[in-house]
């Protein structure tokens, strides 16, 4: 297996060229660069997220007939606001491998959710750029897009009942699975395997909560740390025995390390939506109306190939479900 120093050193790396990915909150980065720092095993527990009810989780805002072009939008509506500031604040993770993660050759952070939320900014700019991001842990994402603090998060969200009672979300644009990612060597073929044994996810995750709901006999022990890639770290050193997360995730971890393996049936899907305040439902509807414009014209389809392509089979663009 890879040793944990050649991700400690990526996090040294992601400390000296972050700054050139556009950051625009230093306390933000300082909190993101903390947590990442935090020694896997003195990580705290991660308190379960409330289980409220609704009848569909996905189901978003219709976009607008027709898209207003750039130089066209809405005189008073949050897009103008984000067009009159000069660049559209983009909550991100950093360590997705393929979705959002640091390139420590090129400085950036890029995959495909990256370029899926330029087209966003292209939209409202009508040219490429006009972007700034913030990288953020779990636990800073709703509260950053409640605050105005970013205008959108876009970072392998998954959409709950819970979260819709805290931001808006739009139509999924990829649905993972979750699933078990273990050593090679460890003989583990399911999620059965590891009851009562230690199963990291990061803290504050849907994949945490789906773990603690399951029946007692064959519930694992979830551990919780600050970001997944501590889970790696955390599974490498033996503390824990396997890590359960978005298969998207796990992908990306198994393409770093090739001594594991993903094992076992869906725990779940997990559909990824991007995040926005509650206060901005038109911006809701022209996010809506991108990511459908991006499906049609086939830009989705060739983002998925260019990121996920490596991965195997490539899949269908979620099915939008709109109400109002």
């Amino acid at each position: 297996m890879r040793p944990p120093l050649r991700r400690l050193l990526g996090l040294a790396l992601l400390a000296g060229t972050l700054a050139g990915c556009g950051a625009s909150s230093d306390h933000a980065l300082n909190l993101t660069l903390d947590a990442l720092a935090t020694p896997v095993a003195k990580a705290p527990p991660s308190p379960p997220e409330p289980s409220p009810t609704c009848k569909n989780p996905t189901a978003t805002l219709r976009p607008p007939a027709t898209l207003p072009a750039a130089n066209d939008l809405p005189a008073r509506s949050f897009m103008a606001q984000i067009r009159k500031q000069g660049h559209l604040v983009v909550g991100v993770g950093a360590a997705a491998y393929k979705f959002g993660a640091l390139n420590p050759t090129t400085g950036t952070i890029e995959g495909f959710e990256i370029d899926l939320v330029n087209q966003v900014a292209k939209a409202i700019f009508g040219t490429p750029g006009h972007v700034r991001y913030v990288v953020l842990t779990v636990p800073q994402r709703i509260p950053f897009v409640e605050k105005g603090k970013v205008d959108i998060v876009v970072d392998t969200m998954t959409i709950t009942c819970y979260r819709r009672t805290k931001v808006d979300f739009s139509t999924p644009y990829y649905e993972a699975q979750q699933r078990l990612l273990v050593p090679s060597k460890s003989g583990i073929g399911s999620i059965n395997a590891v009851a009562h044994k230690p199963v990291c996810a990061t803290a504050g995750s849907t994949p945490i909560d789906v773990m603690d709901a399951m029946p007692p006999a064959q519930r694992p022990v979830p551990v919780g740390l600050p970001v997944a890639t501590d889970c790696l770290v955390a599974m490498e050193r033996g503390l824990v025995d396997g890590i359960s997360t978005d298969s998207s995730i796990l992908l990306g971890f198994k393409a770093q390390d090739p001594n594991t393996n993903i094992v076992g049936s869906s725990l779940g899907a997990v559909p990824y939506g991007m995040a926005i305040n509650q206060a901005h439902p038109e911006f809701v509807r022209f996010v809506n109306g991108v990511l459908a414009e991006l499906e049609r014209n086939g830009t989705w389809q060739r983002l998925q190939a260019k990121w996920l392509g490596q991965f195997g089979q490539l899949e269908a663009p979620p099915t939008p479900q709109y109400q109002g």
